[in-house]
């Protein structure tokens, strides 16, 4: 009798075990699942050679459309592309900036996963503005534009280097470099002076019928301690996507770059493609209310490699991956 009853309850034991195993299972299966982030892979953000794309560009002088520094960077671009797999759209056009002055401008597209319904677009400007206007010794001079313009395309350039190098992820990701941007009227001028490469893209996609999932545009972000507080368009057109990229940023443990404070709006590239091209676009911003809104060293002689810091350039480019990696 006493046999029975052990063996009853060994029965019992065994029974209640199982169930637990199974609920376990069950509820691992479920986290994984919730959280998503366990197998997937994501590529590693190489700050020191996005540093060194960024200087790329610097050394090539200040990229001012029509130069010579202009053309030969925006080939290694393009070259850079390629050699890392992207399939390449080269959108050559006219354009007259404010104080009449002919551009011939190229927007440069990298497309990685090209074949994917579902896209994700990631976008910077590549040139320079013609003047130092914000600088207190000389206004006229031209200037590196290390932050204002080359931080952008060293993080772009680093991803697609990335995307080349990686296993792809499950969404395409095009890479757009806009032309033209900085060659606008500052002290209450027309706001459309500015970003003459994204309203024209926005009025003609490189593909017919283009669109995306959302986008995301890079604007001075490779500054020491830069702080990327939520731009007023952003928030106001996409909110949704802001909050994507801010949870990731911050998850990642970049907090003191992702500021989960709005600030004003600014006339970026990223408001021609909310309004004109009608995808859900945010601006991810050097913001400094206390230094001239945007740092001291806007466009002035300051902005130059002496301000870069592959720490900021880390937090910007490894957020994207997860966020495109993610999605």
């Amino acid at each position: 009798m006493k046999s029975k009853v052990l063996n009853s309850s060994w029965l019992v034991l065994l029974t209640i075990a199982y169930g637990v195993i199974l609920f376990s299972c069950s509820e691992k299966n479920k986290t994984e699942k919730i959280n998503g982030r366990k197998n997937i892979a994501v590529p590693v953000f190489n700050a020191d050679s996005a540093y060194e794309f960024v200087k790329e560009q610097v050394d090539f002088g200040p990229r001012i459309p029509n130069s010579e520094a202009h053309k030969k960077a925006g080939d290694e671009i393009i070259s850079r592309l390629e050699s890392y797999g992207a399939k390449l759209t080269v959108q050559k056009f006219p354009a007259t900036t404010y104080d009449d002055v002919h551009l011939n401008l190229r927007n440069i597209v990298g497309s990685f996963v090209p074949n994917a319904k579902k896209r994700i677009l990631l976008a910077t400007h590549w040139d320079t503005r013609p003047w130092a206007s914000k600088d207190k010794v000389d206004p006229t001079a031209e200037f590196d534009g290390a932050n204002d313009g080359a931080s952008g395309v060293g993080v772009l350039l680093e991803i697609a280097r990335e995307l080349g190098d990686s296993p792809k992820p499950e969404v395409g990701v095009d890479l757009l470099f806009f032309d033209g941007e900085d060659w606008g009227q500052e002290n209450g001028g027309d706001p459309a002076s500015w970003c003459l490469g994204s309203q024209y893209w926005s009025k003609h996609k490189h593909v017919k019928g283009y669109s995306a999932y959302y986008g995301i545009l890079l604007d001075m972000v490779g500054a020491k301690n830069a702080q990327f507080p939520f731009e007023g368009y952003s928030h106001e057109m996409a909110r949704k996507v802001l909050n994507k990229v801010w949870r990731q940023g911050i998850d990642l443990g970049y907090s003191k770059y992702f500021i989960t404070k709005k600030e004003g709006s600014i006339t970026d590239d990223h408001y021609y493609v909310n309004t004109e091209a009608n995808i859900p676009m945010i601006d991810i911003l050097h913001w400094d209310r206390e230094n001239g809104y945007f740092g001291d060293f806007h466009h002035s002689l300051k902005d130059n490699m002496s301000i870069i810091d592959p720490n900021t350039l880390k937090a910007v480019g490894q957020t994207l991956l997860h966020v495109v990696y993610y999605e």
